[in-house]
């Protein structure tokens, strides 16, 4: 088990930043075109690094996730908005059934 977990973190190594478009809706807003969309009023700067950033799953229904400078679902921003996140070294493993971890640094709104 523990080589598996290793294994798996070694070849997860990867360095990603995550950031939602959107599109124009009424009056100017911006608004993501799926049901638990963003609303965006004003302007919004992401910055996101992320380094050596590993997400290991293993059994049923597990998540693990590494998010940097996200704004997710159902998420409502009025005014301007500056998200500046930043992640070293990091690691998100779940092991076993209906188990969560998550890196997230700089991330409004989701789950």
């Amino acid at each position: 088990m523990n080589r598996i977990l290793v294994l798996a973190l070694v070849s997860a190594f990867a360095s990603t930043a995550f950031g939602q478009a959107s599109q124009a809706g009424p009056r100017g807003a911006m608004s993501s075109p799926n049901a638990q969309g963003v609303q965006i009023q004003g302007n919004t700067e992401i910055k996101a690094k992320q380094e050596n950033t590993a997400a290991v799953s293993v059994g049923e229904g597990n998540v693990a996730k590494n998010t940097a400078g996200a704004i997710k679902g159902g998420t409502q921003i009025q005014g301007n908005t500056k998200i500046k996140a930043s992640q070293k070294n990091t690691a998100a493993v779940a092991v076993g059934k209906n188990n969560t971890a998550a890196n997230e640094a700089g991330q409004i709104g989701g789950k």
